[in-house]
């Protein structure tokens, strides 16, 4: 069964920084793209940035400058390295990946910063 893992959420004060892991139960060279999600309390999930297998990214604009997606394929771990945090970041943050058309998430990890 495919499964992703997500870590390296915590507390941080607003200005800071923290890097999020999603390790996968398989190269994740295999999905077809693989991205992170947030959702806040009483907001809609949203996706905070993409990456393909193609070698593209995209960002939601609220982020563009501050966060960075990439891959590690030999460790099979996508990361989110997120910089100057905000206090409209906190949410719980979810990997998700498409493998042979199917959508897989991971259990969530939670961001909160502080102002």
């Amino acid at each position: 069964q495919v499964q992703l893992v997500e870590s390296g959420g915590g507390l941080v004060q607003a200005g800071g920084s923290l890097r999020l892991s999603c390790a996968a139960s398989r190269s994740i060279s295999e999905f077809n793209n693989m991205g992170w999600y947030r959702q806040a309390p009483g907001k809609q999930r949203e996706l905070v940035a993409l990456s393909t297998n193609l070698g593209s990214t995209k960002y939601v604009d609220s982020v563009k400058g501050r966060f960075t997606i990439s891959r590690d394929n030999a460790k099979n771990t996508v990361y989110l390295q997120m910089n100057s945090l905000k206090p409209e970041d906190t949410a719980a943050y979810y990997c998700n990946g498409y493998y042979r058309l199917q959508a897989y998430w991971g259990q969530g990890t939670q961001v909160t910063v502080s102002s």
